[in-house]
């Protein structure tokens, strides 16, 4: 008799019929590979329950799980008095653990070494993995894939913020299971690849260091982490030296003032200072490493002012369209990324300026520090955030050293000692401006930032070849599990 196959209507045999949801039997149907005997994920997993009072007087590590399969990894150490929830729950080495909410987002992992021992809430079940059948790290692969993500969003009830996976559901569902052999082959040749794409991360960020290492080294500066200042100084068992006070050092007051029998305190480290006097409120004393590395350099100090122009193009919005840059839209290495077409009718209004090929913009903010960028003819004539500060080119200097520079940590040590601010701490144009900077001639200037861009070049390659790696990981594993 011959089977009809229906585009529209999907069929299940009554004794399958666990749950009424449309989504989730939809969702069950993974597209497994029929190479492997199927079995549902109750079968080797069991809901573990191990309660703990969280104690004030303990510390405990603590547990988050990351979209997108990224795994279980440590949020954070603190003590119980400083943890809301008391009724949490242990994790143990090798368990399976996922996030209600986020459950429909990838949220799942395998608990790690260093984290046995965490302690997470009720919304983080954990399960005991049966290794007689299935390795936990087959497990996670499976869960990390995007048809088991839809799977458990399928499974999930609730509002849309708040939805949360029904885990008698998510249990039902079924997966391949190979052989424990088999399920080696196919973890460790995952993991090769991953470990080959981590090895060429490690080698990008080492040339990204070297970066620095040579950009300084060629501006004859002595490289090292640039600590704000150097404290020489400590206020613990702070002795108190008394004496009396002299008709000089009361000069301030009036002349009726008697001093007699009055004493004076002075310390030998803490600093008292009228509030008449204060012009900064942080420790800055006039003397820190930061410029004495700098004094190293054989070229000429400057303060970048008074050297480079500054300019403000202010925008008409004369168009009906504008195509705007905002500080997060510039990355660190590549520059510029994107810039987001809108309407001037609803611009935002920090879009002020405009910006063009060439120019170097400079973001003004502490959570954009290193955001700077020198401009392509792909965002010539763009909008810029007002969070930026923008330079002119110019035959006089080259704009890419100061970019470089800028970005390097001696540069940077020297925007957090100008930034002012609580919330959102930034630098002012004025303060900016007295950004110290050695010089070498152009020539100089030119050599540097030619041998940079070859080591950025090598940066790109080498995270490009990672991305392909992982990419390549995870798409040989789909092919194996799925049809």
């Amino acid at each position: 008799m011959q089977n009809n196959v229906y585009t529209y209507l999907k069929f299940v045999l009554f004794r399958d019929l666990e749950n009424w949801s449309v989504s989730h039997l939809l969702g069950k149907d993974m597209g497994y590979t029929d190479k492997y005997s199927i079995v549902s994920i109750g079968e080797i997993i069991d809901k573990c329950q191990c309660p703990t009072e969280i104690k004030d007087d303990i510390q405990y590590k603590q547990i988050t799980l990351k979209t997108n399969g990224g795994g279980a990894v440590l949020r954070g150490i603190k003590w119980g008095k400083d943890i809301g929830t008391k009724k949490q729950y242990i994790a143990s080495d090798g368990q399976f653990i996922m996030s209600k909410i986020d459950a429909r987002n990838g949220a799942f992992g395998i608990i790690t070494k260093d984290l046995d021992g965490a302690v997470v809430t009720a919304d983080f079940p954990l399960f005991d993995v049966n290794t007689t059948k299935i390795f936990p790290a087959y497990l996670a692969l499976i869960a990390s894939t995007k048809k088991f993500a839809q799977f458990a969003q399928s499974c999930s009830r609730g509002t849309t913020n708040r939805q949360r996976i029904d885990i008698n559901l998510f249990l039902s569902q079924q997966i391949p299971l190979p052989s424990l052999s088999k399920q080696k082959v196919i973890v460790s040749a995952y993991e090769h690849k991953i470990q080959e794409a981590a090895t060429l991360e490690d080698q990008a960020k080492q040339v990204e260091h070297n970066i620095e290492d040579y950009l300084l080294s060629e501006l004859g500066i002595q490289h090292k982490d640039y600590p704000m200042s150097e404290p020489s100084m400590s206020i613990a068992s702070e002795p108190q030296v008394e004496y009396n006070a002299s008709q000089k050092q009361g000069s301030d007051m009036p002349a009726s003032h008697h001093w007699t029998g009055e004493i004076k305190k002075e310390y030998k480290y803490l600093k008292f200072i009228r509030y008449k006097d204060i012009e900064r409120w942080d420790c800055y004393n006039g003397e820190l490493a930061i410029f004495t590395k700098l004094k190293q350099s054989p070229y000429s100090l400057v303060e970048i002012g008074t050297k480079y122009d500054f300019i403000r193009r202010n925008w008409d919005k004369k168009e009906s369209k504008f195509r705007y840059v905002e500080i997060g839209a510039v990355d660190s290495l590549i520059g510029i990324v994107s810039a987001e077409e809108l309407s001037t009718s609803k611009a935002p209004s920090r879009a002020t300026q405009k910006i063009a090929t060439g120019d170097l913009i400079i973001g003004t903010t502490r959570p954009y520090l290193k955001k700077f960028a020198v401009v392509s003819d792909k965002y010539n004539d763009c909008v810029c955030s007002s969070g930026f500060q923008v330079i002119a080119p110019s035959e006089a200097y080259n704009l890419s050293f100061l970019h470089e520079y800028l970005k390097s940590t001696i540069a940077i040590a020297q925007f957090e000692l100008f930034m002012s601010g609580a919330l959102y701490p930034a630098i002012t144009a004025s303060d900016l401006k007295k950004v110290l900077i050695p010089l070498p001639p152009l020539k100089v200037q030119n050599a540097i930032v030619e041998h940079i861009n070859r080591q950025k070049l090598q940066v790109i390659e080498l995270k490009q070849q990672s991305e392909t790696l992982r990419k390549e990981a995870l798409v040989e594993f789909e092919k194996e599990i799925f049809e």
